[in-house]
C-alpha cells in the first residue's frame, strides 16, 4: 500500500512562508492554515531564521530603532489586513446582517473574528448568535446571491467562473442552482478573466538524447506520486525574466517542486526536482514527463533522474498537447495572476508566486479535472479512501 510521506520542506520554501509574516503582514496563524503546516513548526522556523540558522543572517541584537520599526509595520499590516478584508468583502457591506454573517463565517479561518466584525460593522455576540441559530440555512434573494457572488469573485481576483463559483458557494452551504449563478453574472457582467497566449520556452535544438513518450497523454492515474509532469514558464517583471520552472503529480494536480530565478538553466529544473522529491519522497519507478528542452535533456538531470529511481518520459517535438496539464497550469497562472500583474522586481514577482502555488492553487482553487475538488481535497479524499481500505 502507498504510504503517505512525512512532509518536508526546503529552505526556500520556509524563506518563503516567513516573508508572507514579515513582508505581507499576515499572521503567523494565518500562514499556517494557508500553507497546510502546523503553527509551532511555523514559529520555530521564525525563531531559527532569527537566530541566522534558517539561512543566511547577521544574528546582530535589535536596537530601540528597529523595535519602534518593527511596532510600525506591524501596525501597518494591520491596517493591510483590514483593507485587504474590505476589497474582498465587495457588495457585502451594503446587504443586510445576515449576509454579513454568512461571509463572515467563510472567511474566519483566514482573518482574525475580531478585525471581520470590525470591518463589517458587526458585532462577535450577534455573530455568536447566529450561528447557534443554524446559520445560512435559507434561500438568498437575487440582491443576496449576487453579493456572495462579488465576494467569492473577489477572494479569487477574478479567476472563477460560473461553474467554480456555484461550486464553492454549495460548499460553503449556500443553496443555489448553477442556472441562476450563471444568470446573474451575466446580468452583471461578472465573468472569468479572458486568456491570452504565451511565449514557448522549450529549447529542442540540441543533439541530446531524448526519451520517448512513455506517458502517451494519459493523464489519469490511480495514486499521487505515480507520475509527475515538469516544464518551465517565464514572468515578465520591470528588472527583466522570472524564470519559473514547477513538478505537477498528475493525481492531485498538485504543484509538488517549484523554483525561481533571472536565468533558465539546467539548475533551475534540478532545483524544482529536488523540491519535490523532498517534499514527497516518492517511492522508485515514478514516471517523469518533460518537454524535449536542453535542460531536462541535460546529463546532470538525467543523472539526477537516474538517482532517484524515475523513468523519463519526453513529448513529441513541437506537441504541446502531450504536457496538457501543465499547459493548463501555466495558463491558469498567466490568466488569473501574472498577465494582470506589474511586478517591480523579481522578488516582488517571487513572492505573488509563491502565494498563488502554495496557498491558492494547491489549497483552494478548485480543479474542473477533479471534480471541482481542490488538490489538497483530492489528496486528503484518497487518503480516507486508502484508511478504509486498510
Amino acid at each position: 500500500m502507498y504510504k503517505i510521506p512525512r512532509q518536508s520542506y526546503t529552505t526556500e520554501f520556509k524563506q518563503e512562508a516567513i516573508r508572507q509574516i514579515e513582508a505581507e503582514g499576515k499572521s503567523l496563524a494565518q500562514v499556517a492554515r494557508d500553507l497546510g503546516i502546523s503553527e509551532q513548526t511555523l514559529s520555530n522556523w521564525r525563531k531559527a531564521h532569527k537566530a541566522g540558522k534558517l539561512a543566511s543572517g547577521s544574528g546582530k541584537p535589535v536596537t530601540p530603532e528597529q523595535m519602534e520599526l518593527s511596532r510600525l509595520r506591524a501596525e501597518n499590516a494591520h491596517l493591510k489586513m483590514e483593507l485587504e478584508i474590505l476589497g474582498k468583502s465587495h457588495g457585502v457591506l451594503r446587504q443586510e446582517v445576515a449576509v454579513k454573517y454568512a461571509w463572515l463565517d467563510q472567511m474566519r479561518a483566514h482573518y482574525p473574528l475580531q478585525s471581520l466584525c470590525r470591518v463589517l460593522s458587526v458585532s462577535t455576540g450577534g455573530f455568536a448568535d447566529w450561528k447557534a441559530s443554524g446559520g445560512p440555512a435559507q434561500w438568498l434573494s437575487d440582491a443576496q446571491l449576487l453579493a456572495l457572488i462579488r465576494s467569492v469573485y473577489a477572494e479569487c481576483n477574478g479567476a472563477y467562473g460560473s461553474p467554480r463559483i456555484y461550486q464553492e458557494l454549495k460548499s460553503r452551504g449556500h443553496p443555489a442552482s448553477k442556472a441562476r449563478i450563471r444568470r446573474l453574472m451575466q446580468l452583471h457582467g461578472i465573468r472569468a478573466r479572458h486568456k491570452r497566449r504565451y511565449k514557448v520556452t522549450t529549447d529542442s535544438k540540441h543533439t541530446l538524447p531524448v526519451a520517448p513518450n512513455r506517458l502517451s497523454r494519459q493523464f489519469h492515474t490511480s495514486a499521487p506520486d505515480q507520475v509527475w509532469t515538469t516544464d518551465i514558464t517565464y514572468i515578465p517583471t520591470r528588472e527583466g525574466w522570472l524564470y519559473l520552472a514547477v513538478v505537477m503529480d498528475l493525481y492531485t494536480r498538485a504543484i509538488v517542486g517549484w523554483a525561481m530565478d533571472g536565468r533558465m538553466t539546467r539548475d533551475l529544473v534540478i532545483g524544482a526536482l529536488r523540491m519535490a522529491r523532498f517534499r514527497r519522497k516518492p517511492a522508485s519507478g515514478l514516471l517523469h514527463h518533460s518537454d524535449r528542452g536542453s535542460q531536462y535533456c541535460s546529463h546532470d538531470y538525467q543523472a539526477l533522474l537516474a538517482e532517484y529511481g524515475m523513468q523519463a518520459s519526453m513529448s513529441r517535438k513541437g506537441n504541446c498537447w502531450d504536457n496538457a496539464p501543465m499547459e493548463s497550469f501555466f495558463n491558469s497562472l498567466k490568466n488569473e495572476r501574472v498577465f494582470h500583474e506589474d511586478y517591480a522586481t523579481r522578488a516582488e514577482a517571487r513572492q505573488d508566486l509563491f502565494e498563488y502555488i502554495e496557498v491558492f492553487y494547491n489549497r483552494k482553487r478548485r480543479h474542473s479535472s477533479l471534480g471541482y475538488r481542490t488538490p489538497a481535497q483530492q489528496h486528503a479524499a484518497w487518503f480516507e479512501q486508502e484508511g478504509k481500505a486498510a
